[in-house]
């Protein structure tokens, strides 16, 4: 991968980035990202952070490699400690699992002040970033789903404003899970992504009643989400 050919899940986080943004990626590995959207837009600028030296490197060399020292800056630092109060007006975390995302925003939330707009790409588990948002007066704006070398991505777009909106009443537990803009557009790569997820839902419920004695509790969650799967997945 490289800066024109940047992967399509990064490549939809960079179009909800706005135009003249000055943003934080974090977790920027070679910078790719915050190169792509600097070499397309001339007035934006971007802090890439990195917590291991051997990425920051990578990241400084790409940088150089388009003299763009002057656009983006490359810090080394844990999440979102590498940022300054009211630096930046954008932040972008991409690649990782949904709960290391979600720290990364609650550990560094006094740094959040002056971002507009915080957008995400979760490897697993959307969900719990669905629910910090809400929890911390996020609106969910938009969500994306894609799949790429075999892999299915989900991109969230919240900015600050009322966390309810997007939610239908009775039915949040379903749509943190699914997502409320994903289910209304059930494109085939979101049928696709919970059809299997139905199917492992179902082997796991099968192992489990074959023991002596299955674990109720168990039993009922893994029921219930296999439940709310089949409302969803078109056979």
């Amino acid at each position: 991968m490289n800066v024109n050919q940047l992967s399509k899940r990064l490549e939809k986080v960079a179009d909800y980035l706005p135009e003249g943004a000055y943003f934080a990626d974090i977790g920027s590995d070679h910078a790719y990202l915050p190169c792509y959207v600097c070499l397309n837009d001339p007035t934006a600028k971007a802090v890439a952070g990195e917590v291991n030296q051997g990425p920051l490197d990578s990241a400084r060399e790409e940088v150089a490699s388009h003299q763009l020292q002057n656009r983006i800056d490359t810090r080394l630092g844990n999440g979102l400690a590498v940022l300054e109060k009211d630096e930046v007006n954008q932040v972008t975390v991409a690649g990782m699992g949904g709960p290391l995302i979600r720290d990364i925003l609650e550990q560094g939330k006094d740094k959040l002040t002056s971002v507009n707009r915080i957008i995400v790409q979760p490897n697993i588990d959307a969900r719990s970033l669905r629910r910090w948002f809400i929890n911390n007066k996020y609106k969910l704006c938009a969500e994306e789903i894609l799949e790429e070398n075999g892999h299915i991505y989900e991109v969230l777009v919240a900015e600050p404003g009322n966390p309810g909106e997007p939610y239908s009443e009775g039915q949040l537990e379903k749509e943190l899970w699914l997502g409320p803009y994903l289910l209304q557009t059930n494109s085939a790569v979101f049928q696709k992504k919970w059809r299997e997820e139905l199917g492992k839902k179902q082997y796991v419920l099968g192992q489990i009643m074959q023991a002596a004695t299955p674990d109720e509790e168990k039993v009922k969650q893994i029921q219930s989400d296999i439940d709310m799967l089949k409302e969803v997945v078109q056979s």
